[in-house]
This record gives C-alpha cells, structure tokens and sequence, in this order.
C-alpha cells in the first residue's frame, strides 16, 4: 500500500535517521559565557556591523539635511493650509 510520499514498508529519508544520532546543541560559544562575556561579544558584533555601514559625505550630508528640511516645511504648509480649509468649511456649516 503506499501513500502520497511513498511506500508505508519504506521510511522517508528523514525519518531514517535513527534519533539517538541526532546531536542537541545547548548555546554553542554563547552558552558557555558568562553575562559579560555575552556584554562584550554583543558590542564586538555592533562594532563589526557599524563597520559596514556606508557613510556619506560631508556633501551628501548637506544636500540629504537640505531636502528633508524643505520636504518638512512643505507638508506643514500643506498641512495647515487643509487646516484653516478645515475650519472656514465647520464655521461656515455650523455657524
């Protein structure tokens, strides 16, 4: 008789594996340290990752600052010109 996967007198090729062989793993190196070891290993890894980071120049600095300030300035005037909209349309519906 067999089914979806194969044959029910022939086990998956996972399920072969008999389960003492199977090797449990209990922390690996992060286990075995204390609570500072894990303190300095987390900074060693930010340390490692900011590495990585492209950082832009003084110039791409400049001109990224100058478009965020500008797109903030624009949306609070679109912001309070729907606001005083806002409030002329309630004054004039309730009086």
């Amino acid at each position: 008789m067999t089914d979806a996967v194969g044959s029910i007198d022939m086990p998956d090729a996972e399920d072969e594996a008999p389960e003492s062989s199977k090797k449990t793993r209990k922390g690996g190196k992060r286990g075995k340290k204390g609570p500072l070891g894990r303190l300095a290993l987390f900074y060693r890894q930010i340390v490692a990752e900011l590495r990585k980071v492209v950082w832009p120049t003084r110039s791409q600095l400049s001109t990224y600052t100058a478009v965020v300030i500008v797109f903030v300035v624009v949306m609070i005037g679109l912001v309070t010109v729907i606001d005083f909209g806002f409030a002329r349309v309630i004054k004039y519906v309730f009086g």
